[in-house]
């Protein structure tokens, strides 16, 4: 009687075997030999279950405790909504990430922008007849090509990406 007790009110409780032994501080197998009915706690283990579990002494003694359906949805219902309230907040969270990482790439794109229009290519006066000058010409060069082709482009996806990600209240 005190396996099926231990068993039915710690189901009714939305407890794993593992989370009650957590609970108890000891290991999985011994609730389950207790729910087995292998073996039986001692009075002081049965006081600390009847603590954790929110459940007389007498009653993990007593007459067989049925499970309630009303209390499984309840304990299903409490955990969806916490599953549900941690979605939501990982969403935010990665909502700020993203319009914070969209607001420093729209920074480095103006901040590059504006150190190439500072140095105004200087690599076109370059004596290309070493090769390693050559080398670093081409690819400031390529650098520069490539950025004033692109750059706009991801500039604007970025600001579009920050109005999309602001904190809407």
């Amino acid at each position: 009687m005190l396996n099926e007790n231990i068993k039915a009110i710690r189901k009714s409780k939305g407890l794993s075997q593992q989370e009650l032994a957590i609970m108890l501080n000891i290991v999985r197998q011994t609730v389950s030999k207790w729910e087995q009915g292998l073996s039986v706690p001692d009075s002081d283990m049965l006081v600390l279950i009847s603590e954790v579990l929110e459940t007389p002494v007498s009653i993990l003694l007593g007459e067989t405790v049925v499970e309630s359906e009303i209390d499984n949805l309840k304990v299903i219902s409490e955990k969806l909504e916490v599953i549900n309230l941690q979605l939501a907040q990982r969403k935010t969270t990665r909502r700020k990430v993203i319009h914070w990482l969209l607001i420093a790439l729209s920074a480095i794109i103006v901040i590059v922008c504006v150190i190439l229009l500072r140095l105004e290519s200087p690599y076109l006066g370059w004596n290309y007849n070493d090769p390693e000058t050559a080398v670093l010409g081409v690819a400031f060069h390529s650098f520069e090509w490539l950025f004033v082709r692109v750059a706009l482009f991801i500039f604007i996806g970025a600001i579009i990406g920050i109005f999309l990600t602001r904190k809407k209240e």
